[in-house]
């Protein structure tokens, strides 16, 4: 008997799911429940203070924002009704949709946009304040009607509004109050289309059916339990053993997805990913030699055959990336400098940068044997280039120290890119996000005046046309350049059984869609 068997046995002969739910529990309501594999185990559940993507797996079933996203990134009402930009691009009006009530019975109006924006979110969200920077007020014209006032024309804002980007927080229960320790975080009280119910911690957390939710019809199921299983082989044990229903991206390893995903009434999709639009690559430190020298960093590029880590590591569930934008960000272009994978020529541009064979230092990242296959190869094709290195291994505490030190020579990173560039791709780029810290912006301390000035007036240009414009512009200089090493457009691949009928509806896939979701 194999591990994975072992664990599967285990498991059944305990009389227990995998999150310590009692199996006849599951079974009374195995036409009424979804189980979903969440991993790690969330930190938090209340949404405007945690957004990390565990966080938004079950939290973006209980809070809402006043719009969501469809597969190409269009806005689609959900607290909003509808919506309009003035000529001059700084004003956004927005309807909210009547007789919508939080969990304890409260009515939803426009205070609460204002205060969830206004006070709460500039406060807790770093990611949604770099955005509210171009926020000059926010007002309730009446108790359905919300005016955003912009200082100036900023062309992703109507993209900010999803769930985990702005999600809406009740004013009567956080006003005047410590929203870091205010008793209503740990059960938290949104407007979705599910109330929290219990936490059992390092076992499962439960949502139920909100009854009260304000589109008819949903949620169709009466629950959602979210299992926590720390160890990735009983993760793909507990779908095989048909315990779990969902598996989201990236909760087993890559190796294990195609095999799973040929299973009896199992189905695998890369779909609802495409607002976060992973993007992975390996930061080079530019304030160090020798990746200080731009041919160095030419010739890291050409070294790596990035096709080939599709197929091993990734499994085929990744697009070698063209360069610093995603294919599904507004404005992406693959009309720039391209880097197939070409021996001779780094061999040559090592050459020409003086590189004088001194060891440089790989930092993997620690998610997994996915990632550790990813840094191996990396390895691998820099040694046969002629680039000495050496792999130093870390958690991922240490993984985060050192990255937001900057003490790393290279390192392997995915990073969200929020749809937009202005939202999930400049921060990488520009010299105003160079700060110790974070892991998530410009740790490899790249600065260029051109690069700043064309994503500013990416990011404030009124027309699609010169905003196409100017990031056109600075995708090639980037390409030219290569502040960072790109690597892949990741494309998580979600494991469901086919029993589970519309698991993913719109952009963000999961995190806000099984109120829509139904048992077949």
């Amino acid at each position: 008997m194999n591990r994975r068997e072992f664990i599967s046995y285990a498991v059944a002969s305990a009389g227990l799911s995998i999150a310590g739910v009692p199996l006849s529990v599951l079974a009374q309501e195995n036409k009424t429940a979804i189980n979903v594999l969440v991993q790690p185990e969330p930190s938090g559940l209340m949404l405007g203070l945690v957004q990390n993507g565990p966080t938004q797996l079950v939290s973006g079933n209980i809070y809402e924002g006043l719009l969501r996203y469809d597969e190409k990134l269009n806005p689609q009402p959900l607290l909003a009704t509808s919506w309009n930009r003035s000529d001059d691009g700084l004003t956004y009006t927005f309807k909210l949709k009547p007789d919508v009530k939080w969990h304890d019975g409260k009515p939803f109006t426009a205070d609460d946009v204002v205060f969830s924006v206004d006070k709460f979110l500039r406060k807790t969200h770093a990611r949604l304040r770099s955005g509210l920077a171009a926020l000059d007020t926010v007002r309730a014209v009446d108790p359905l009607t919300v005016e955003f006032k912009l200082k100036y024309p900023f062309g992703p804002f109507i993209s900010m509004f999803e769930t985990g980007t702005m999600p809406m927080v009740p004013k009567h229960i956080y006003e005047n109050t410590d929203f870091a320790t205010n008793p209503a975080n740990a059960n938290p009280i949104g407007t979705g289309p599910f109330k929290f119910k219990e936490w059992v911690r390092g076992s499962y957390i439960q949502l139920v059916a909100n009854e009260a939710y304000h589109t008819k019809g949903e949620p169709v199921v009466q629950s959602l339990y979210f299992h926590v299983v720390p160890d990735a082989a009983s993760r793909a044990a507990a779908f095989e053993s048909g315990k779990v229903d969902i598996v989201p991206g990236g909760a087993v390893e890559f190796f294990d997805v195609a095999r799973l995903s040929k299973l009896p009434g199992a189905a695998v999709t890369t779909k609802g990913w495409e607002f976060y639009s992973p993007h992975s690559w390996l930061v080079l430190n530019n304030r160090k030699a020798p990746f200080d020298n731009v041919k160095f960093r030419q010739a890291v590029m050409y070294a790596m055959n990035r096709d080939a880590m599709t197929k091993v590591a990734w499994q085929g569930f990744a697009k070698t990336a063209a360069g610093p934008f995603n294919s599904h960000v507004k404005f992406a272009s693959d009309k720039v400098t391209q880097y197939p994978h070409d021996l001779d020529k780094a061999k040559s541009l090592l050459k020409e940068a003086g590189y004088k064979g001194e060891t440089v230092k790989l930092l993997p990242l620690p998610y997994g044997e996915s990632w550790q296959r990813l840094a191996e190869m990396i390895r691998q094709n820099l040694t046969q280039a002629g680039i000495k290195v050496e792999t130093v291994g870390t958690d991922v505490a240490g993984w985060n120290q050192r990255t937001s030190e900057w003490d790393y020579d290279m390192a392997i990173i995915y990073v969200y890119q929020y749809a937009d560039p202005a939202l999930g791709v400049a921060r990488t780029y520009t010299s105003h996000n160079i700060a110790k810290g974070s892991p998530f912006n410009n740790i490899e301390g790249y600065v260029n005046p051109k690069a700043d000035e064309l994503f500013d007036a990416g990011a404030k240009a009124l027309s699609d046309a010169d905003r196409a414009k100017a990031y056109a512009e600075v995708q090639q200089l980037l390409t030219d350049e290569v502040p960072v090493a790109w690597l892949h457009e990741i494309n998580f691949p979600t494991l469901y059984r086919t029993k589970i009928k519309n698991p993913i509806s719109s952009s963000v896939g999961l995190n806000d869609g099984l109120s829509r979701a139904s048992i077949g």
